[in-house]
């Protein structure tokens, strides 16, 4: 099995950094493609979780700062997928009221939680992909699992199709939404059977950002609205997936994502052959964390595209999540 596993303990990545960031990239940053070659049946109304779980909405009242501009109400895209992967799997639209929805561990309860931020663009949310699917997966090591449903379109950097370019909301209601939800998952840690030292966060393409910025962006990107704000939004461990926005225009590091020596401990993955987020996203961000002082661990695999999730047993990649539960047992954390 052929992979590039980089440590950046031993490594300096800051020159392989710059000459990965000149190669060819993608303009549309984290537009993760839709999970099967068939187009999606859209239905309005909002996105209901599996019998069994509740969807609880992160905030008290009405989000901070609403949405970033009027928008049509929820609807959810539903693919077809083959048979092993459930027959299919959705994605969520036009997200106003962004929710939490909790799956516990199952068997022995480590104490350990993960809330889980989906990819999609800042454009829709792939709530089974990179959400569910992951669930099931860390469920069964006794990890609680925490799916993220935050506000898109636009919650945070964003391709616009029709202008052809990037937009950065001067609001990251994203960010916000994220923050809220570490915060509101701490507060509950009773409730929840789960160590408040022992919450991670996981994320994709750009779920893979917002795990960036949840372990980077420590103050909080809105007004408090209760006790809970209060509480430290700070993740106690980080994994990212293929994440995206890091790496910008030119292969300029994001201007908005201060790295800092506080942030967690860091797990990160790609592919070489990722055509939406180009691997100087990883290079540059577990470079950025090392300089930092931050433990960092980066695993570069040869082929494995973009979006991958749970899906590539078969290959090399498949191998990811082996390398997650050694890197967490590793940290006492299961």
């Amino acid at each position: 099995m052929r992979r590039v596993a980089l440590l950046l303990c031993s490594l300096a990545l800051a020159g392989i950094a710059c000459s990965a960031s000149s190669a060819p990239q993608s303009n549309k940053t984290s537009a993760a493609p839709a999970p099967a070659k068939n187009p999606p049946l859209r239905t309005v109304g909002v996105w209901q979780p599996a019998l069994g779980l509740v969807q609880l909405p992160i905030w008290p009242g009405n989000p901070p700062d609403g949405t970033l501009r009027p928008q049509p109400p929820e609807s959810v895209d539903t693919y077809k997928e083959p048979p092993e992967y459930g027959g299919k799997s959705q994605a969520v639209n036009n997200i106003a009221i962004p929710t939490v929805t909790v799956v516990p561990a199952r068997g022995h309860n480590t104490g350990t939680a993960v809330i889980v931020f989906p990819g999609g663009g800042f454009q829709k949310v792939f709530i089974d992909l990179e959400g569910f699917e992951i669930c099931d997966w860390l469920i069964a090591r006794g990890i609680t699992c925490i799916v993220s449903k935050y506000r898109a379109p636009g919650g945070n950097d964003y391709w616009d199709d029709k202008l052809k370019r990037h937009i950065t909301p001067k609001i990251m209601r994203a960010l916000q939404d994220a923050q809220r939800t570490i915060r509101l998952v701490r507060s509950k840690a009773k409730a929840l059977n789960i160590d408040p030292n022992r919450i991670g966060v996981m994320g994709f393409s750009a779920g893979g950002y917002l795990v960036a910025q949840t372990s980077n962006i420590l103050t909080p990107a809105y007004k408090p609205v209760d006790v809970i704000d209060r509480i430290s939004s700070r993740p106690d461990f980080a994994i990212a997936l293929y994440p995206g926005h890091i790496c910008r225009d030119g292969g300029k590091f994001d201007p908005t994502l201060p790295v800092n020596k506080a942030a967690p401990p860091t797990f990160i993955a790609q592919a070489w052959d990722d055509p939406i987020d180009p691997i100087c996203n990883s290079l540059m961000y577990a470079s950025a964390l090392d300089k930092a002082g931050v433990s960092t661990e980066l695993h570069l695999f040869a082929k494995g595209g973009h979006a991958f999730g749970l899906r590539k047993s078969d290959q090399p990649i498949g191998a990811w999540p082996q390398l997650v539960e050694r890197w967490m047992a590793q940290m006492r954390l299961l």
